[in-house]
């Protein structure tokens, strides 16, 4: 081979991920600060937030220097998993082919001049290929998973009703690999001597890369309100309603034919736009309204989207964005913030993913305005025992904030078995 088939499925993982990475998948799009403590957010969401988290905290009470405007210019988040190393192995197979193709060619000129000679080569083509064998059984339903985020936002709270606009997406790709039995029968028969290296064209493998995204871009306006209760309490409303856009991408191609310069062709995109509505409530009570307890509904109008069939096996994928409920409640005080979270809802996978309904805890602690540090914990409590996707399970996440004079400039990181991120905010509240 003259150019290696599988250096084009490396680059169209790149390619899928680019031809996307405006939209987003039907995982809700969060903060830095939010990614920094867990995911939390229901429940403790400044305004300019909100709007991805819970309309009504857009009207709840915060620090007196946030409680006029706030302002998100960007925020970028990103998680990346690759349990088993799978760029590697595609690098270590391509390199295994170009030895494999170079020994054909050495044999192919020399066969009839030294016999002796390309009897050894052979023997050295038929390692190669035992090699390329077990590289390839090992690529077998290795995965990479891709997370990526990005939103914009401007909050203008209101004793009487806070307004608000937010846009924000967020990328989900995964990319995987098939080991053909075809290619089995071809590589052992190489190596038991039944077929000759020079008589094998490595461009009739039969192994595939799949690659699958889904995505959500969605723009609205929130507004919100609070009511002062005769208890002294305050019940906070919030509405969005939104526009939004779902896409899949399904690219499933041989290694032989896997072609970069065909991985973002409109056919194996799909795409659907509509309306729909975000709804969200929170109840702030204690004598310094230092507790608040939360509820949000995202998607609240239930949408779907098929992929395209795939040119292999005619395969379809359905896109499902349900209404999401989550609750959660917090704590807070001068110097502090501490929220436990809840999904009522499973998000269900898409592609080559995990279940997810999240129990997250979170807290920020504030050095006097000017610096927060942040840390949190979420457990995946969906069950994945039939998922064939890399596993979602405890993430452990931390940040930092930095707000001088009502800029502010958030960093967060998460970490789990199987997934790293960050996540970086600009913006100002003041």
């Amino acid at each position: 081979m003259t150019e290696n088939r599988l250096t084009k499925l490396s680059l169209a993982i790149g390619l899928s991920i680019a031809t996307t990475s405006a939209l987003a998948s039907p995982q809700t799009f969060m903060s830095s600060r939010s990614f920094a403590m867990g995911g939390t957010g229901v429940a403790i969401a400044h305004p300019a937030a909100a709007g991805a988290s819970n309309p009504a905290m857009m009207a709840a009470e915060h620090h007196e220097w946030s409680d006029d405007f706030g302002l998100i210019l960007p925020s970028v988040n990103a998680r990346f998993a690759d349990e088993e190393e799978t760029i590697d192995q595609i690098d270590d197979i391509q390199d295994t082919i170009d030895r494999f193709d170079d020994l054909s060619l050495q044999i192919n000129a020399i066969e009839g001049s030294d016999p002796a000679e390309a009897s050894q080569l052979q023997n050295e083509a038929r390692d190669i290929a035992n090699d390329l064998l077990g590289q390839l059984r090992g690529f077998d339903e290795d995965t990479i998973r891709v997370n990526a985020g990005l939103g914009l936002a401007i909050a203008v709270p209101s004793p009487s009703l806070s307004v608000g606009f937010f846009t924000n997406g967020n990328l989900t790709a995964t990319v995987r690999g098939e080991f053909d039995n075809d290619d089995e029968s071809t590589l052992q028969s190489i190596v038991d001597g039944s077929i000759d290296p020079e008589d094998t064209d490595l461009d009739n493998l039969e192994s595939r890369g799949r690659v699958l995204a889904s995505a959500v871009a969605e723009a609205g306006i929130s507004f919100a309100r609070a009511f002062e209760l005769e208890n002294g309490s305050s019940l906070l409303l919030g509405i969005s309603p939104k526009y939004m856009q779902l896409r899949t991408f399904q690219y499933t191609e041989s290694i032989a034919d896997f072609e970069d310069d065909e991985s973002d062709d409109d056919n194996y995109e799909t795409d659907k736009s509509g309306f729909n509505l975000d709804i969200g409530a929170a109840y702030a009570f204690g004598e310094q309204h230092q507790w608040n307890a939360g509820v949000a509904v995202k998607h609240l109008i239930p949408m779907e989207l098929d992929s395209a069939a795939n040119r292999i096996d005619e395969e379809e994928r359905t896109l499902e964005l349900d209404p999401m409920v989550t609750a959660g409640i917090a704590h807070k005080g001068d110097f502090h913030v501490v929220t436990a979270e809840m999904d009522l809802t499973k998000k269900e996978a898409f592609g080559y993913e995990d279940d997810t309904q999240w129990l997250a805890l979170g807290a920020e602690f504030d050095a006097f305005r000017y610096a927060q540090l942040r840390v949190g914990v979420r457990q995946n409590l969906a069950s994945n025992d039939d998922n064939d996707g890399i596993e979602e399970d405890t993430q452990f996440t931390a940040g930092i904030g930095l707000s001088p004079f009502g800029a502010r400039l958030d960093i967060g990181a998460l970490v789990s078995d199987a997934d790293v991120g960050a996540a970086i905010e600009l913006g100002a509240a003041f």
